[in-house]
């Protein structure tokens, strides 16, 4: 599995050993040729030489056997001889042969050398009727009978077969082994009988030497050969790793659209990575590319290859980022981004330029449509309604619209991207606006909604958002309408529920009025009938006043100025002539009274009949200036007027004279001598603007709203200094008023006063039903 892995991932990864090949020495690329054979060849010559080192103990220690074998033979052949021959001498003296063999027990261990003493080995020796004569050893300790048994149990066989033989091999009672050899003795006769046991091993020193040499060579070598076997494992692991890793690499450099480059400026030779070939549509090739192959597909106009090339080896740059497209095989561009760096050859002296190279046409691609959908974007945000602002994570502007460059009155260098904050605030006019926070449920994180009215009274519903980066957008949008309409909701709300409320409360109140109605109504008749009589007697009266004091204010009038011009002759003194006066004055003043007060009750009575008429209100303002010229010349008046020739009017005629005069009469007798007095018009489509001016004395402005009521005056000192009935103004008032206009008065203490009195062209229908 593991050679399959790594088979697989070789076959994936033929750039990078490419990459390795153009690196290695010559002898690498030998190496890795031999390194299979040599991987199946080194088990195979491990277990050859153990097998050698097996066979060569073995064939040993057989050898070692035999040869001690043979000694125990020949030692025990010449034993028996030695001790057959030594008794033998002993007893071929027939006369002594009794008494040697009685103390043949004695001397048996006397004739056995001491080279042929061993505690194994038993020397017997029995006579012609098989009965042990001596034996050695004489003596067995405690508890070795069995033994001793055995050993002539077994040297039985051999007394009876009465041979002479050589060494044989022959086996105890109890199982087991051992040697034996039997000698005649002639002279007593009898037989000597050497039986050895092979109670020892057969494998002497010399053979344990040689096991434990071989045992410890052998396993030595077994070591070395695990070693060497767990030394490839971990090798073919590595490698398999390292093809998987290499693999993995490749396979990371085709998805990602990136080729290593390894340029060797020395020799001008590039290595491409498979991935390479494959972005630029080429055949993958494992060699070395020149030169000229790169240079010639790359775009002149964005690389020039040749003067980097120089700028590196002159030491000037020692790593690059350029971006630059090379021509694909299908004969399009693609763009690159190359990042290299030079670096130092571990086993050359040469330079390299190592880096990646990284496919960014995608990236062009989207860079050029990012900018199509800003400016998108961007018209898109220009055309809403609503002012848009957008900061980003460091308070500096990103964009905005035209709106809120105007809501804030800034200038075209304040609104560049990347302005701060603070410049933004510093250089506009940023109004100042009551905040209310929004009614609305909780938002998002960093999310904040709120109304504001600015000084100008225009809503604003602002929205302002974090964004993910760290920034904020806020968007105003003009409520001003929405605004108004819930204001009107509310009132009409408000006042819906106070009808309701009082509806409730009228509920209650319209049966207790219910009752109070029939006697209100019964008091109302009653009261109207009241005042119908007291108006009737009030006319009664105000026409008798007039009847009995016109008459005889006629008559004092007239007898004065038949008194005061001496028609019937002198009076004699001058001071009669002078109290003439004052009673004819006197009188003149109160006639006038008396008419202002006979107008005023007509025109509140409602019975005053105006007859309305084309007129020319200049030679009516001209009339009234002449009436009040004598009393502006006495005072040292100046009057002046500043009117059109001819002001065509529908009105009545003494009505509009009698405003006149009556206006001109009040400037003249408030304004101090040396004063001027000004009459202007001022023409407008449906109506006639006249404005008199004076320098007068002036109204204070808490007695400005009380001025045009009946028999008012100005307080203190003026009602004493100037007489006067009060009603003048209120009569001009009222007289315009039914005419359809309207008086208003502008006054300063000590500077004049001023009268605009507004009469229109035509009378309307209303007006001219009521005359």
């Amino acid at each position: 599995m593991a050679r399959a892995q790594s088979a697989s991932a070789c076959a994936s990864s033929d750039s990078i050993k490419g990459l390795a090949q153009s690196i290695a020495k010559p002898a690498y690329q030998r190496l890795l040729i031999a390194e299979p054979a040599l991987r199946r060849a080194v088990p195979t010559l491990i277990i050859g030489f153990l097998l050698t080192i097996c066979v060569g103990a073995l064939v040993q220690i057989i050898d070692q056997s035999r040869q001690k074998r043979s000694i125990i033979t020949r030692d025990l052949s010449a034993l028996a001889d030695l001790v057959a021959e030594r008794i033998d001498r002993m007893t071929s003296d027939r006369t002594e042969r009794g008494v040697m063999l009685a103390r043949l027990q004695t001397t048996l261990p006397s004739l056995i050398p001491s080279w042929a003493a061993s505690p194994d080995r038993h020397v017997i020796v029995v006579d012609s009727n098989q009965r042990v004569i001596a034996r050695v050893p004489p003596d067995e300790p405690l508890g070795s009978t069995g033994r001793i048994l055995e050993v002539l149990s077994a040297a039985q066989p051999l007394t009876t077969s009465g041979l002479q033989t050589g060494v044989i091999d022959l086996k105890l009672p109890s199982g087991r082994s051992a040697y034996a050899v039997q000698r005649i003795v002639s002279s007593m006769p009898g037989h000597v009988i050497i039986i050895e046991e092979k109670a020892g091993s057969l494998w002497s020193a010399d053979t344990a030497l040689s096991v434990t040499l071989s045992a410890t060579t052998g396993f030595v070598v077994l070591i070395l050969g695990f070693a060497f076997h767990w030394q490839s494992t971990r090798a073919r692991e590595s490698d398999a790793i390292n093809d998987a890793v290499r693999g993995r690499i490749d396979t990371a450099l085709n998805r990602g659209r990136c080729g290593l480059w390894d340029w060797d400026l020395s020799r001008g030779r590039i290595f491409w990575s498979q991935s390479m070939f494959s972005m630029l549509g080429l055949e993958s090739r494992t060699d070395l590319l020149t030169f000229g192959e790169v240079n010639a597909l790359v775009k002149s106009e964005d690389i020039d290859l040749f003067s980097i090339a120089n700028q590196l080896i002159a030491g000037n740059v020692s790593q690059i980022d350029r971006t630059f497209r090379m021509q694909h095989a299908n004969g399009h561009w693609i763009w690159l981004r190359v990042r290299c760096e030079i670096s130092q050859g571990a086993t050359d002296d040469g330079l390299h330029l190592i880096g990646i190279a990284v496919d960014i046409t995608e990236h062009k691609s989207l860079a050029e449509r990012t900018v199509e959908a800003d400016l998108r974007l961007r018209d898109a945000i220009e055309t809403i309604p609503e002012a848009f602002v957008l900061w980003d994570a460091d308070n500096r502007l990103v964009l905005c619209n035209s709106h809120f460059q105007r809501l804030h009155k800034l200038p075209d260098s304040a609104v560049i991207p990347g302005t701060a904050y603070e410049t933004v605030i510093e250089v506009g006019n940023i109004p100042e606006a009551k905040t209310w926070p929004s009614e609305c449920g909780p938002g998002p994180l960093g999310a904040r909604t709120f109304e504001a009215q600015l000084e100008n009274g225009r809503w604003l519903h602002i929205s302002e958002r974090r964004t993910k980066d760290g920034g904020y957008v806020a968007v105003g949008t003009d409520i001003t309408r929405i605004k108004e309409h819930e204001r009107k909701l509310i009132e009409n709300d408000l006042r819906l529920r106070a009808t309701v409320a009082d509806l409730k409360i009228s509920q209650v109140k319209l049966e207790r009025q219910a009752v109070e109605l029939a006697d209100l109504a019964r008091k109302y008749a009653q009261e109207k009938t009241r005042a119908e009589d007291a108006n009737q007697t009030k006319s009664r009266f105000l026409a008798n006043m007039s009847h009995e004091l016109r008459t005889p204010l006629n008559a004092i009038i007239g007898f004065s100025e038949i008194m005061g011009s001496g028609m019937f002759g002198t009076l004699g003194s001058e001071k009669y002539q002078e109290y003439c006066r004052d009673i004819m004055t006197s009188g003149h003043y109160l006639l006038e009274v008396i008419n202002d007060i006979l107008d005023m009750s007509k025109i509140e009575a409602g019975r005053m009949k105006l007859d309305f008429e084309r007129l020319d209100l200049a030679a009516s303002l001209t009339e009234s200036l002449r009436v009040v010229s004598g009393r502006a010349d006495n005072k040292h008046l100046e009057l002046r007027a500043e009117i059109g020739e001819e002001i065509p009017v529908v009105g009545d005629r003494r009505a509009i004279k009698q405003i006149l005069v009556n206006l001109l009469s009040n400037a003249v007798k408030f304004t101090p001598e040396g004063g001027a007095v000004t009459v202007r018009s001022h023409a407008l489509p449906d109506s006639i603007v006249l404005l008199i001016a004076d320098t007068g004395i002036g109204i204070a402005p808490h007695s400005l709203h009380r001025l045009g009521q009946p028999f008012e005056q100005v307080e203190s000192q003026l009602s004493k200094s100037y007489h006067g009935s009060g009603l003048g103004l209120a009569i001009a008032k009222s007289l315009t008023a039914l005419h359809g206009g309207s008086m208003r008065l502008r006054s300063q203490l000590g500077v004049g006063t001023v009268v605009r009195v507004v009469l229109p062209r035509q009378a309307s229908a209303d007006v001219a039903a009521a005359a």
